[in-house]
């Protein structure tokens, strides 16, 4: 071999190995939010644009919005098989997979967006909720603000007027809970309740104002009850396939992405988007009831604690002998995790 063949060997092997040094890689990030929500706009476009600059341009994020690439009730299984690389869903759209975590969606437990993303992250950061993702790469944790209970045409003020009322549940948890106030609660997530509630398949649904003005519901409704009964527990998680094919550099800036700082900003966007969907309500002439203190409430606290207990004693009776550990941890982590 000539000097001159072995140098444009020698240059076609160093522009491999350029290249491959500088190989992008795509990850496909599914989430149900709108692509023009503020959810997608301040939470998942800022967190992919992170990592795509700490990372070099090395990692790229491909953000598939409004369920377009996998709906949200099959979000999570399609990250265990590596079909999308990362997911963002609610825990409780996957029925009796995290029944730890949805402690958190307990009455009682957080009082707003922030609050809560900081319990349930908590939670995952000590140990006490971490093996129910065992099959995934958890990012960060988050939740809705408290949900309430908003109906088309009849006014709630007492869980009687609830009786046999078609209401639409987020969660196995919020179901017990409006099945406990008399309510027939309906499954479905929340992309599926504007034509729900248009053609009146159910007649009233649980939901926090964030998800009121995301989903454009305020549009269909007249009358909230504000009563926190449940908060929504949601989750960004990453295929421990795609995490386990990075280089240590890569997972370093998926690492440096993960965890409290952005459950706090997730927590935040969605504090400030409750702010700005009951103002749409209000501006909108709505009725609004409240019921300031449901726990101690002589109508309304029955039906919750009631839930609580049930909740937890199931759990115990499938095995979950620390239900009641990590309810009262959740608890204690209220006055650390106030906003």
């Amino acid at each position: 071999m000539t000097p001159k063949h072995t140098s444009c060997l020698a240059g076609a092997i160093l522009s491999v190995f350029a290249c491959a040094a500088n190989a992008e890689t795509t990850l496909r990030f599914a989430h149900l939010w709108p692509q023009g929500s503020e959810v997608n706009m301040k939470i998942f476009e800022p967190w992919a644009k992170a990592v795509e600059e700490q990372s070099g341009g090395e990692l790229k994020v491909e953000i598939y919005p409004s369920q377009t690439l996998v709906k949200s009730s099959s979000a999570y299984d399609s990250t265990v098989q590596g079909i999308t690389d990362i997911s963002a869903t609610l825990q409780g759209y996957t029925a009796g997979r995290f029944p730890l975590s949805e402690i958190v969606q307990l009455p009682g437990i957080s009082s707003s967006a922030t609050q809560g993303a900081c319990i349930l992250q908590s939670l995952y950061d000590d140990g006490s909720i971490a093996a129910e993702y065992k099959d995934t790469h958890p990012l960060f944790l988050f939740t809705t603000g408290p949900a309430y209970i908003h109906t088309r045409t009849a006014e709630i003020q007492s869980p009687s007027d609830l009786s046999g009322m078609q209401v639409r549940k987020p969660s196995e948890v919020a179901g017990e809970m409006l099945s406990n106030m008399g309510a027939q609660p309906v499954g479905m997530p929340a992309p599926d309740l504007y034509a729900a509630v248009q053609r009146g398949v159910v007649e009233g649904l649980s939901l926090p104002w964030e998800a009121m003005k995301v989903f454009r519901i305020n549009d269909l409704t007249s009358h909230h009850l504000e009563i926190p009964y449940y908060t929504g527990a949601i989750m960004a998680t990453m295929s421990q396939r795609s995490y386990n094919a990075l280089s240590p550099e890569l997972q370093a800036v998926i690492d440096a992405n993960s965890g409290m700082l952005w459950s706090k900003t997730a927590g935040e966007v969605f504090q400030d988007l409750d702010r700005q969907g009951r103002e749409e309500a209000v501006a909108a002439g709505h009725t609004f009831g409240k019921v300031e203190d449901p726990m101690n409430d002589p109508e309304w606290s029955e039906p919750l604690k009631t839930g609580i207990e049930s909740y937890l004693s199931r759990l115990e009776s499938r095995g979950f002998e620390n239900a009641r550990a990590i309810y009262q941890k959740a608890l204690e982590y209220q006055q650390g995790c106030a906003s």
